[in-house]
């Protein structure tokens, strides 16, 4: 979202981030960066609402300081759709996924019954109503679809609010999942405009991508970073299988075993991204274990192991990466598609799984490794990957057969296609300037007319697109 924010301001618009200044930390370097290299934006942090539960009320009062034009939300702050009302100024929801994922909750929304039907929490359905023939089985679902819990209220107030906003804005861009962008305009009855990718946009230089989504006051390691940057070049090209499943994942012991034995045993060159564990008696054997194997596959020089936190970025674009697994959240997958590899898919929980189908079956840049069930993010889960499926998914994607040709080939070409799409004349370029010239169209009527009649006008262009 903040990647988003530098491109409206990299294109004239004066933008102010709200945020709380833990939020403020992890980005706050690249928002220097831009601001002194005379570019409209600034970061107004608020303090965080500990003591109390509910909006902090002086959000909507800064709304009104800063004159705001438009209201860019994430969409897990529906409120705003009614503070933009009050100003009357149009409101803009965020989503941090794919487009094909607001329209397969949608689909289920509407069809709620298909999932229902089946016999068992593995049978296979079909998403209905949807551009592609989709299949997924009950267990895939987010808990909250399956079975209405507090957080099915929370979505239906998102998907609410949603239907009740100007537009919506994705990281994507129409040569990658185009189809869905036009889609969701028909099931949300609003506008959509994919703006990416637009991480490839805004951090073009290793200073943005050394910190991206790191806490400035967190010192980098040089000498790690020195360690696997000479590891990485010291390989050939397409040679290095890269595994990361993002910051909140959580495996139990036996299934790091599992993917451990499973990368040893592949044949190919690796670097895995580790989540730092806690050194207490519940994790001593795990950690244990897990040292043993980073000693044996660097003493081998076949893998390298990075614990916590990895700059990303630098990794996926050095020439020796020849793939990736990944838990399929939407940043990674996009990220992966913008330097052209292919994928071996792992979701966990929130949208994974749906990103999964656009990846595997709808793309074909990727092939699964087979997980069957959706957790919590803070959850181990019951299922356990076997090494046997996660080395098979592994040599399909970084093999020399046709299969993973195919799917590198057809990884490559997208790549092309997102570099082009923020040139220029590309489709995400014209979206941010058609969606720019559209705001200031709108203020400028607002600055004419009541704001009863301005309402009325921006209900009637949403009807009419």
């Amino acid at each position: 979202m903040v990647d988003m924010a530098r491109v409206f301001a990299m294109n004239g618009v004066d933008v102010t981030i709200i945020t709380t200044s833990g939020n403020a930390a992890i980005f706050q370097s690249s928002i220097d960066r831009d601001s002194s290299h005379g570019v409209p934006i600034r970061t107004h942090a608020i303090e965080f609402p500990a003591l109390q539960v509910g909006l902090p009320p002086e959000i909507e009062k800064l709304f009104e300081e800063l004159e705001a034009d438009c209201i860019v939300s994430d969409m897990f702050h529906p409120w705003t759709v009614d503070a933009a009302a009050k100003l009357g100024v149009p409101r803009i929801v965020f989503y941090a996924a794919s487009c094909l994922s607001r329209c397969a909750v949608h689909s289920l929304e509407q069809h709620g019954s298909s999932h229902k039907k089946v016999g068992s929490d593995d049978e296979k359905f079909i998403l209905e109503g949807l551009p592609h023939v989709l299949q997924m089985s009950k267990l895939q679902l987010p808990d909250w679809i399956r079975k209405p819990n507090g957080y099915t209220y929370l979505m239906n107030m998102i998907n609410d609010s949603a239907k009740r906003s100007y537009g919506a804005v994705f990281n994507s861009f129409f040569e990658f999942e185009g189809a869905y962008g036009e889609h969701y305009k028909e099931a949300y009855g609003t506008k959509c405009w994919s703006l990416g990718p637009v991480s490839m946009w805004v951090n073009k230089d290793d200073s943005d991508k050394v910190q991206r989504g790191h806490q400035e006051n967190v010192l980098v390691d040089e000498e790690e970073e020195e360690g696997w940057l000479q590891w990485l070049n010291s390989k050939k090209e397409g040679s290095v299988l890269y595994v990361s499943f993002g910051s909140l994942n959580k495996f139990p012991s036996s299934q790091l075993v599992e993917i451990a034995h499973a990368l040893e045993n592949s044949g190919h060159d690796f670097i895995w991204v580790v989540r730092k564990t806690k050194n207490d008696d519940d994790h001593n054997n795990e950690l244990g274990f897990m040292e043993e194997f980073e000693e044996r596959v660097r003493s081998s020089n076949r893998g390298y192991l990075i614990w916590g936190w990895a700059p990303q970025l630098l990794i996926l674009e050095n020439p020796s990466i020849g793939g990736m697994v990944t838990h399929c959240g939407w940043n990674t997958v996009v990220e992966s598609m913008s330097v052209g590899l292919a994928m071996v898919t792992w979701p966990l929980f929130a949208e994974h799984f749906f990103n999964e189908k656009l990846v595997v079956d709808v793309l074909r840049i990727g092939v699964s490794v087979g997980n069957k069930e959706w957790r919590n993010w803070n959850e181990f889960g019951d299922g356990v990957v076997k090494r046997e499926d996660i080395g098979r998914a592994i040599e399909l994607v970084m093999g020399c057969g046709e299969e993973g040709e195919g799917m590198r080939v057809r990884a490559k070409a997208l790549s092309d296609a997102a570099k082009k799409a923020i040139e220029f004349g590309g489709t995400s370029h014209a979206n941010v300037v058609e969606l720019i010239q559209e705001l200031r169209s709108l203020k400028g009527n607002r600055r004419d007319k009541p704001t009863i009649e301005f309402d009325l006008e921006i209900e009637k262009s949403l009807k009419k697109n």
